[in-house]
């Protein structure tokens, strides 16, 4: 499909081309203690948009990465002549000259001389990847097994061009295969409809529908699959395999089921999902049909189950619908969060999807207060200019602030069922393309032309421009106080917590045994807030609830290691340890680490030692992350 407009992230001539198809034929090697290697081939099939001028060439811009070596180009004969994915004969091969150029710190330009006869033109490029941030590759250590190695792509923002030349913006989709060898004793798995093992260790997939370059997704490792649901499986390392069954079983089709109902058929066939090593820096990633997640979810009481709607409402916004530039994320994220939380209204009602909403909330007002609120990126259309990376962008704003704004939307509108009948249809509109704000707020006011009529786009102080184009707070806030139920006696619980004196018989009298795991993050969010707590009583408060000192939930431990270090108690900073070696999330590993190195003496030695030893074990972007945090650059 063709480009919409210019993304001044990639350095690619995707408004001269429509891009119809990519077929990638690699070999994945192994290296001892390092990088290992993709070897192959990506194979484009274009069509010439009409052009300026006559001439006898003209040149296809792609985005590439300096890790990425290019040892060739050639036209191929039109596709069907041999199959796609079939190797040509050498004589129908026409090498093509190749040359690349700087372009900015992420990635480079790749400049193939084509014949501007050709209208239809099916290339093949010869390249080697492997050492770029879009390919990770894991020693055995790093993993949850211990024994092989693994590797992954992670695509999302700008990083799949060091995995192989593309259009490497989210404004061109198209459909995908690929053919994958990889060692004995290891199993490919991609973002992809089809999956199919043959002889030799290879994998072939297909994607049917098309998609962003950012959504082409390969991992391989030694991993195993265990059925959960009649269109879902779970893949993991063979010894987390048994925990993710009994973690998700029969819970995602529940989720598929009430999206479906809500926003429009599933179209992508499966939905599975991939248990990542614990390194993987992401809550999940939605690639198409098989999204990868942190094995942080694996709470092993199903506490965190929920997360996963998150990524199954991507299946619709995001994935079906999605940004044309990486300035208008929120279109992904806000109307992701929106879907999120009428799902997760429809299965465990409004109370609890206000209260995690509020901890959503809390995150946007924490993120605001750090940065101000007039900076440039506190609003929902960012100026990413030439040469800035869209990952150095990102922030609580498109989420929750897109939340806002999607749910001043359906405000507008004032009745559910209304509100929900248009976000079918928007998707149905926009389904397989890619579009910007303006092509979502149009849409919304063709929709409804009685609101059209009433000028709701220009409400003083509300206008959707301002939404758009001006920094600061949400001007419209979604009442979430259904979730007051839930939230007022967490607070009531805090402030007895936080009191000179502690009132042990009004505390014993609180019960929190049913409090699910949004309650006790709002609980212990307020405790943090009202840290440091006067002395002694985190102590107590961590002997009396072993429930949240000792859990096992992800979102429960980076809070209590957060109040750990508000409040110095170095006698517990084992348990800040032990969670930033037990994985890398970057949403648990970066707090984390600014508090350390916000604390005490102590506090930052724990910093840099924790580091030192946990540093191989972290995606690159984090360790980058965490060295500016510590001043280590």
């Amino acid at each position: 499909m063709a480009a919409r407009g210019g993304d001044a992230a990639s350095a690619g001539s995707a408004g001269a081309w429509t891009l119809r198809h990519v077929h990638l034929s690699l070999r994945v090697a192994f290296a001892a203690g390092g990088a290992g290697r993709l070897r192959g081939s990506a194979r484009l099939e274009l069509c010439a948009r009409p052009a300026r001028g006559g001439g006898g060439e003209r040149v296809l811009r792609l985005d590439t990465h300096r890790s990425v070596n290019v040892r060739g180009a050639a036209l191929l004969p039109p596709p069907g002549t041999p199959r796609p994915g079939d190797p040509p004969g050498p004589d129908a091969l026409q090498p093509l000259p190749v040359r690349t150029e700087p372009f900015a710190s992420f990635g480079r330009a790749l400049l193939i001389t084509v014949p501007s006869a050709e209208q239809r033109l099916s290339l093949r490029i010869d390249y080697e990847a492997g050492g770029g941030p879009g390919v990770c590759w894991l020693a055995p250590e790093q993993t949850a097994g211990k024994q092989k190695p693994f590797m992954y792509t992670q695509g999302q923002a700008v990083l799949n061009r060091s995995f192989f030349p593309c259009f490497d913006t989210p404004s061109v989709k198209c459909t995908y295969s690929a053919t994958v060898k990889v060692p004995e004793g290891f199993v490919a798995v991609m973002s992809a409809t089809s999956w199919e093992k043959k002889e030799d260790n290879t994998f072939v997939f297909e994607m049917s529908h098309p998609i962003p370059s950012y959504l082409i997704a390969l991992a391989v490792g030694d991993i195993v699959a265990a059925d959960v649901g009649p269109r879902s499986r779970v893949w993991a390392e063979p010894c987390l395999i048994e925990a993710a069954k009994k973690e998700y079983d029969g819970v995602i089709e529940e989720f598929l089921a009430v999206g479906e109902k809500l926003f429009g058929p599933y179209v992508w066939g499966r939905y599975d999902i991939l248990f990542m090593p614990p390194s993987f820096p992401f809550g999940g990633m939605e690639n198409p049909c098989l999204t990868f997640v942190t094995p942080c979810l694996l709470a092993g009481d199903r506490s965190l189950a929920d997360v996963i709607i998150h990524e199954i409402s991507h299946s619709w916004f995001g994935n079906l619908v999605t940004n044309a530039s990486w300035g208008e994320f929120w279109l992904n994220e806000g109307f992701t969060m929106y879907a999120q939380r009428r799902i997760s209204t429809e299965v465990y009602g409004l109370a609890y999807t206000c209260l995690e909403a509020a901890t959503g909330r809390a995150l946007l007002r924490q993120h605001m207060d750090n940065t101000g609120e007039d900076h440039p990126l506190n609003k929902l259309r960012v100026v990413i200019e030439p040469g800035i990376n869209p990952e150095d962008t990102y922030n609580e704003t498109p989420y929750e602030k897109g939340f806002c704004f999607v749910s001043y939307l359906a405000h507008l509108v004032g009745d559910q069922s209304k509100f929900d009948a248009f976000l079918q249809a928007y998707v149905n509109r926009f389904k397989f393309q890619s579009i910007t704000a303006d092509d979502a707020l149009g849409f919304f006011l063709e929709y409804f032309p009685e609101l059209k009529e009433k000028g709701v786009d220009s409400i003083p102080g509300l206008e959707f421009s301002r939404w758009l184009d001006t920094p600061g707070w949400p001007p419209f806030l979604p009442d979430l106080s259904p979730g007051d139920a839930l939230m007022k006696p967490a607070e009531e619980l805090a402030e007895l917590w936080a009191a000179d004196g502690l009132n042990m018989e009004a505390i014993e009298g609180v019960d929190i045994t049913a409090w699910r795991t949004y309650q006790l993050v709002y609980f212990l969010d307020q405790v943090l807030q009202k840290s440091p707590l006067p002395q002694g009583n985190v102590e107590v408060l961590s002997k009396m609830y072993p429930k949240i000192s000792r859990s096992q939930n992800a979102e429960l431990r980076l809070r209590w290691c957060q109040i750990i270090l508000k409040n110095d108690l170095e006698a517990e900073y084992s348990k800040v340890k032990d969670f930033l070696h037990s994985q890398g999330k970057q949403k648990y590993t970066l707090p984390l680490y600014r508090a350390m190195w916000a604390g005490s003496e102590a506090a930052r030695a724990l910093a840099m030692e924790t580091f030192s030893a946990t540093a191989p074990q972290l995606h690159v972007n984090v360790q980058n992350y965490v060295k500016k945090i510590l001043g280590l650059e």
